[in-house]
């Protein structure tokens, strides 16, 4: 989901500068961007649907009911660290005015959001750590919180909003193209099990409303195959300023598909807002080999060869933990 929710808990077995898991790396279901891309050759759709209503405590706003249609195409372009995003969301809209004992509705339709960006790893945490390898030595250094854990992975964001035409979602003046930018943190603790991501986004800074956001998103493995996450949003601009609390659950059918269901409320009364949705995502996976960066054949010679001890390792402390607690 995004900010992971099952991806992200098998990044600890990252190579080297390779970002693809075994398992689908997901944004949903929440709003924000995780640091790491899908992978070189993977094509991933991320879609849902949902439905919310935004109240009014003024009377002369009209009140909104909503279906939205959320997509988002990802694509691992070039190398491990780069993928391209087309984000966006395609709403169906319902708007209420209730004035003098008369009820007014309209309804219309169109691209309430749609970006196309691209986003890029420029620090990774995790390289050092695999060349180091797990601590033979310490069960409490490999599976509890370190202080190396808050060093965050770090991306950056660049994107287009893309609006066209009579585009009621528009505010009065906005162009058809305006900028979209924003930093990417990434904090993986216990393995993995818990993930933090955080986006500082700046949205529209060239128009006269721009949009200043941050979203926090906090996942947490509790099954094999499930996740939960918790996220909180604020928003600050001329037009619309918030703050709203996201959650939901996430759900790995297979390595290549995960469904999830979500919603969301808000701290203020004009709008007062909620929402609930389902979605799934799909990976295509082209991916054929994980990138390496070496400096020349004798430092990858080395790499492969510790990598394979630490491997043997690896299975020869599993098969001791599992004789150990077998009588347990």
């Amino acid at each position: 989901m995004k900010l992971h929710i099952i991806g992200l808990f098998l990044l600890a077995s990252l190579s080297l500068q390779a970002q693809y898991t075994d398992m689908i790396n997901s944004n949903r279901p929440g709003e924000s961007f995780g640091a790491y891309s899908v992978g070189t050759n993977v094509l991933q759709l991320e879609t849902g649907i949902a439905y919310g209503e935004d109240n009014h405590a003024f009377p002369l706003i009209p009140d909104r009911s909503q279906v939205d249609f959320q997509y988002q195409l990802r694509y691992g372009l070039f190398m491990e660290q780069l993928e391209i995003v087309l984000d966006g969301t395609f709403a169906s809209t319902e708007e209420t005015l209730q004035r003098s004992g008369a009820v007014t509705t309209s309804n219309f339709s169109n691209f309430q959001r749609n970006t196309l960006g691209a986003k890029y790893l420029i620090y990774d945490p995790f390289i050092k750590r695999e060349k180091e390898g797990p601590n033979l030595y310490s069960w409490k250094k490999n599976n509890l919180p370190q202080w190396k854990d808050f060093i965050p992975a770090v991306s950056v964001y660049a994107g287009a909003n893309l609006l066209f035409g009579d585009n009621p979602f528009k505010f009065q003046g906005e162009p058809n193209i305006s900028p979209k930018a924003a930093i990417i943190t990434q904090n993986n603790f216990s393995g993995g099990k818990w993930v933090l991501v955080s986006n500082f986004i700046v949205d529209k800074p060239t128009t006269d409303f721009p949009t200043y956001a941050g979203i926090f998103t906090l996942t947490h493995s509790i099954y094999a195959r499930t996740g939960v996450f918790v996220e909180f949003q604020t928003l600050v601009s001329d037009i619309y300023s918030d703050e709203i609390l996201r959650g939901g659950v996430a759900f790995l059918v297979n390595k290549n598909f995960q469904v999830d269901v979500s919603g969301l409320v808000n701290f203020k009364d004009s709008p007062e807002r909620w929402r609930a949705g389902i979605g799934v995502s799909y990976r295509l996976d082209m991916h054929n080999s994980d990138e390496y960066l070496f400096k020349d054949d004798k430092e990858k010679s080395l790499y492969l060869e510790e990598k394979e001890r630490r491997e043997k390792e690896k299975r020869r402390m599993r098969r001791q933990f599992q004789i150990d607690n077998r009588d347990k």
